[in-house]
């Protein structure tokens, strides 16, 4: 049994990845008992499974996966959200109004309209329908401040780090808040515009640069040449 590459080493469709007793992972193919990989991405192993992260792909919702998600249409009983995936979600009304909505009497718009965006979690999805959003619990509803920008979803573990290290170390070293929905929209909320841009620009290059070595280390690099940079400017 041996495995031909390293973890996270960048592979294209036809790399060799194992020779051996492996079990095929996503995104790879058997061949005279030989595994390749089937399309561009991240190789990655656990156990006796070899699979390739794909560097692009869309989100597909998951029960309990928080998501931000932007209003596109107000209905009488339901508003239909943009999750960045290729289904739409929804939110129904008794899910806000705790059961006692009153089409005649609650107004949708006012609680959410078009182009607000909401942190909500995915309640419910077996794909016969639209995935079902929740906006109960601690933090869910609309977001009123902060940027939002969105990256490629298989992006968002080197976003975060292992343990949370690299999204921890930008909120430490700007000043920001920052959260991360799993269908790869992400808030920035800081003190003021400069802190904010630094950190956008930071994530920026986690994604550009996600499938290479040293990043974390020319991520804080960065983030420590522009604080520089600011105390000067004061």
């Amino acid at each position: 049994m041996t495995i031909m590459v390293e973890k996270r080493q960048l592979v294209t469709p036809g790399t060799l990845l194992a020779e051996g007793n492996y079990v095929l992972g996503e995104n790879t193919f058997l061949e005279d008992g030989k595994i390749y990989a089937a399309r561009i991405g991240l190789f990655n192993s656990a156990g006796r499974v070899v699979s390739v992260v794909g560097l692009r792909g869309v989100y597909v919702p998951q029960v309990g996966d928080e998501v931000i998600g932007k209003v596109v249409d107000v209905g009488l009983y339901s508003w239909l959200m943009d999750i960045a995936a290729p289904y739409p979600g929804v939110i129904h009304a008794s899910d806000v109004f705790d059961g006692s909505y009153n089409p005649q009497k609650d107004v949708l718009s006012e609680v959410f309209n078009v182009g607000d965006y909401v942190l909500a979690e995915v309640a419910s999805f077996d794909r016969t329908k639209d995935p079902t959003l929740t906006t109960r619990g601690r933090g869910f509803g609309k977001i009123s401040h902060g940027h939002i920008i969105e990256i490629v979803p298989v992006k968002l573990p080197r976003l975060i780090g292992k343990k949370g290290s690299m999204v921890n170390m930008l909120k430490q070293e700007t000043g920001c808040q920052i959260l991360i929905g799993q269908n790869g929209r992400v808030l920035v909320s800081g003190r003021n515009r400069e802190d904010e841009a630094l950190a956008i620009r930071a994530i920026r290059k986690i994604e550009a640069e996600a499938h290479t070595r040293g990043l974390t280390d020319r991520i804080r690099i960065l983030l420590e040449e522009e604080k520089k940079k600011g105390d000067v400017d004061e």
